[in-house]
């Protein structure tokens, strides 16, 4: 099974709720999709042992080949090619890879080069395995790194996916395909805005999902409302509470040092296998 947890907005407790659902089960493989800003090593302390140097293919012209014929300047929406003059550039960076140019090139003048994009890491805690992306500094294209994140998912097993935050393509890459998606926000104005935001993508994409309330005493019901109206299950609530801003802060998981919270933990995905009909 996989169980995608999100977030419209950042700072809401996604990791703090996904590093402890994982924690809480123990043999499960944790993947950090948030590859412009990973986290979860923070609180589960891996230890890494593989390091992978990940490249995206980006289009390569052949000067000599290329009659300046425009196709592929054409079927790019990105702008990654264009034709000055008699002269015809690439902007590796602008490339999304989807290989199009290469299709359509009439004269073969078109080939596929590598492009650095990240590294990735994997490692282990205990019996959970972790893997998680490191965009390269001032790359701008996270999604290829994240699939390459994905790609490591094992159909055997539950795999927890710590997605970036917010709804844009990242997000949308980080969700697509999985079991259940489990969205962690605040009782506050500004997440109930971004998570009506989080809960419409997860509609286009026909995924079943559940929230958590992450510092549930603190705001107001504006939050539970929607939920109630949207037909969204409150899965679990999490009350602001200072020994558990204290383990944040230590960079230890709560569930682990408070044996209730493991409980509720272990129950939250007794909850989430229900609604997915996934049995082990």
């Amino acid at each position: 099974m996989i169980i995608s947890i999100a977030s419209g907005k950042g700072g809401t407790g996604k990791t703090t709720v996904a590093t402890n659902l994982a924690a809480s089960l123990g043999d499960v493989q944790f993947l950090d999709c948030d590859v412009e800003e990973p986290n979860a090593h923070l609180f589960l302390h891996p230890e890494i042992t593989e390091q992978e140097t990940v490249f995206t293919p980006v289009p390569e012209i052949d000067e000599a080949a290329c009659t300046l014929c425009r196709k592929c300047v054409d079927i790019c929406r990105f702008k990654a090619i264009t034709i000055l003059g008699k002269t015809i550039l690439v902007f590796p960076e602008l490339c999304h890879s989807c290989g199009g140019c290469v299709q359509v090139c009439p004269e073969n003048a078109v080939s596929e080069a590598k492009r650095e994009i990240g590294v990735l890491e994997k490692g282990h805690r205990g019996n959970i395995r972790f893997i998680h992306g490191l965009l390269r500094i001032s790359e701008a294209m996270s999604p290829p790194l994240i699939k390459a994140v994905r790609r490591q998912v094992q159909p055997d097993t539950v795999n927890i996916i710590d997605a970036p935050p917010g709804t844009s393509c990242p997000v949308i890459v980080a969700m697509k395909g999985v079991d259940f998606v489990l969205l962690v926000t605040e009782p506050t104005p500004f997440g109930l805005h971004d998570l009506k935001l989080a809960v419409e993508a997860v509609k286009k994409l026909g995924l079943p999902s559940g929230l958590v309330i992450n510092r549930s005493d603190m705001g107001d019901r504006r939050v539970h409302a929607y939920a109630a109206a949207e037909n969204l299950p409150i899965l679990m609530e999490i009350p602001y509470e200072r020994s558990i801003a204290e383990a944040y802060s230590r960079g230890s998981l709560f569930a682990e040092d408070k044996g209730e919270w493991q409980e509720r933990f272990l129950e939250l995905y007794e909850r989430i296998k229900k609604r997915t009909g996934y049995e082990e």
